[in-house]
């Protein structure tokens, strides 16, 4: 090592004339002739001072450069390690150790099946290749490329190639995987189907992980996505339009991943799940119970989404596990919890922006009021730890590093540019650093299933709680305890024939408080408000039993019928008052309510 720095030096030495020197630990010239040390040090290049006048220098490689070797691979072969990585990464975290070996896998095997990657007699065809030296373009590459059958043996030809260029740049099928053909199959595979291929393996292993929970471990890069092609083994080689497949710089979207991995269970041909019972913890009554946690609502409220769930059949295990034939469509879990949890909400206090404000005025005028659930003073809790939670969230995505530290370089052109753009951002993200008064980097807090943090610790989002009694604000009536509320507003339940969310078009007219409350559980889940919404809607849909209207006078005799088919301990345990009118028109609008109200006060 010491030869590199002195090589340039060849002054003969003041005591013994040799020209043999060393660097000491303290990176001062000596002789090792006779330990004659000098005024001589080692120049060390110091990134973290930049001046304002310094320029980036041309950087020039050698004329003549050992040509690099790596294997032939294909870009299945380069997804199957990064499943890997992601299924590696999933057992650290604590899931069973069969997801990986006993799900994951056979699931990996059907796709290549299916795709007629591997695993088959008949596979797809194929694209013949041959090895590019560093600095060819791969746009002229592609004129040499002619499709042949699958049976033929790809590794050879490069492997004749190889001897004569020494090199192989990227994968080998990337020319034909980008094809426009190949775009428009279904066995294109991509990032964002390989986390689609992970939560189809943890729903079939039935683990405590929903779409919400695994898309935020990649957010927190608990699981390797973004920049998952640096950790490819070095003899996979990663250049050139491998970039158009393997880079990301976004996480997909909660609704994207539930949608894409639909279309794979389609396309899988996938036979029925296991069941969904009530004792998994992907069933809403159990999952209802940690979403009530994390947002602080008190533990009493339990047992009445549990009823909900028994009131409009929610509890069967069928409606939560996917069948081809019985139940076609996948469950959004998540958003099913936190959909049942906003209408029980909406069964004790309205959210009407007048009765919820109104019964929290009564408790606040009782003198034992310490202990019984008071909805404003939950409201200004949540509040402000939702304002914190949000500025955390904004901090951590700010400070993010998006880029790969391992960058792509298309072609020889534009390497040198990318590399000095590289320079100068590192350099200014260190002066950055400088400036800030935020410590560098972000600091590493474990994977938590909760958002936050409930108790008397100073880190603690507020004080806790879930002890709070509901006994003032639920009554007895026909020997059933019930909400003290009698009123419930609901929206159009009308299904929209085009199967699109108008929650745009109406949320101007939506109580604020239901607004808020949608916005809150949004953030949690990491998902659009619509989707909340559209789920709040199905649920209430199942409470009062109603179809797609044909008619008027369908629609009339459909909502008269709302409540007298229910028999009287549902009507007593949900006591909604509801109208045909207000099941046809916008009853959930404030101004239509008040006017309800208005009356009968009168």
């Amino acid at each position: 090592m010491d030869d590199e720095h002195t090589a340039e030096y060849t002054v003969p030495c003041a005591q013994c004339s040799a020209v043999d020197w060393g660097i000491s630990d303290e990176g001062r010239f000596y002789c090792r002739s006779c330990h004659n040390v000098i005024e001589r040090t080692r120049e060390v290049v110091d990134l973290s001072f930049l001046k304002l006048s310094s320029r980036v220098s041309t950087i020039r490689g050698p004329r003549k450069k050992q040509a690099e070797r790596g294997h032939v691979w294909m870009v299945c072969e380069g997804f199957q390690f990064i499943l890997k990585n992601q299924a590696d990464a999933l057992l650290a975290l604590g899931v069973h150790p069969q997801f990986k070996d006993d799900v994951l896998c056979p699931l990996w095997r059907c796709y290549l099946q299916k795709s007629r990657q591997a695993y088959t007699h008949d596979p797809v065809r194929s694209c013949k290749f041959r090895v590019r030296a560093v600095g060819s373009d791969l746009e002229s590459a592609s004129e040499g490329i002619s499709c042949t059958d699958g049976e033929s043996n790809p590794a050879s030809t490069a492997g004749s190639n190889t001897e004569n260029s020494g090199f192989w740049s990227g994968s080998s099928d990337t020319l034909t995987y980008l094809s426009a053909r190949k775009k428009r199959s279904q066995s294109l595979l991509s990032m964002k189907k390989t986390l689609s291929l992970i939560y189809l393996a943890l729903v079939w292993s039935r683990e405590a992980l929903t779409l919400s929970d695994l898309l935020r471990l990649v957010n927190e890069g608990h699981i390797p996505y973004l920049n998952a092609y640096e950790q490819l083994p070095e003899e996979m080689k990663v250049t050139g339009k491998d970039s158009l497949i393997f880079v990301v710089e976004t996480v997909p979207s909660h609704h994207a991943v539930h949608k894409e991995a639909e279309t794979l269970i389609q396309f899988l041909q996938l036979p029925a799940f296991p069941p969904i019972s009530q004792q998994t913890l992907l069933h809403p009554a159990l999952l209802s119970l940690r979403y009530l946690s994390d947002v602080n609502l008190p533990d009493e409220l339990h047992p009445w989404v549990c009823r909900l769930l028994e009131h409009t059949g929610m509890m069967d295990q069928t409606l939560h596990t996917f069948d081809p034939h019985n139940h076609p469509t996948l469950p959004r879990y998540d958003v099913q919890a936190a959909a049942l949890i906003i209408v029980t909400l909406k069964l004790f206090f309205c959210l009407d922006d007048m009765t919820e404000w109104h019964l929290s005025n009564d408790l606040g005028r009782q003198k034992d009021s310490g202990k019984v659930f008071n909805l404003r003073r939950w409201y200004k809790v949540m509040q402000a730890a939702l304002i914190r939670a949000q500025e955390r969230r904004d901090q951590n995505v700010s400070r993010k590093q998006w880029k790969s530290k391992k960058q792509i370089y298309p072609n020889k052109k534009e390497k040198c540019s990318m590399i000095k753009k590289k320079r100068i951002a590192e350099q200014v993200q260190l002066c950055f650093e400088k400036l800030a008064s935020c410590p560098s980097g972000l600091q590493d807090v474990g994977p938590s299933s909760f958002i936050f943090c409930w108790g008397d610790e100073e880190e603690s989002d507020g004080p806790s709680l879930h002890h709070m009694k509901l006994d003032e604000v639920v009554t007895r009536r026909y020997d059933f305890l019930t909400p003290l509320n009698n009123m419930y507003w609901h929206p159009a339940l009308r299904r929209c024939l085009c199967y699109n969310s108008h929650y745009k078009e109406v949320e101007a007219t939506l109580p604020r408080s239901f607004i808020w409350l949608l916005q809150l559980f949004a953030f949690m889940l990491d998902v659009k408000p619509f989707c909340l919404y559209e789920e709040v809607l199905s649920v209430e849909r199942r409470i009062f039993d109603t179809r797609l209207y044909r008619g008027k006078s369908k629609a009339n005799a459909g909502a008269s019928a709302e409540t007298a088919g229910a028999s009287p301990e549902a009507q007593a345990s949900l006591n909604t008052r509801t109208s045909p009118r207000t099941a046809e028109a916008s009853v959930g609008t404030r101004a239509s309510h008040r006017k309800r109200q208005r009356s009968r006060k009168s």
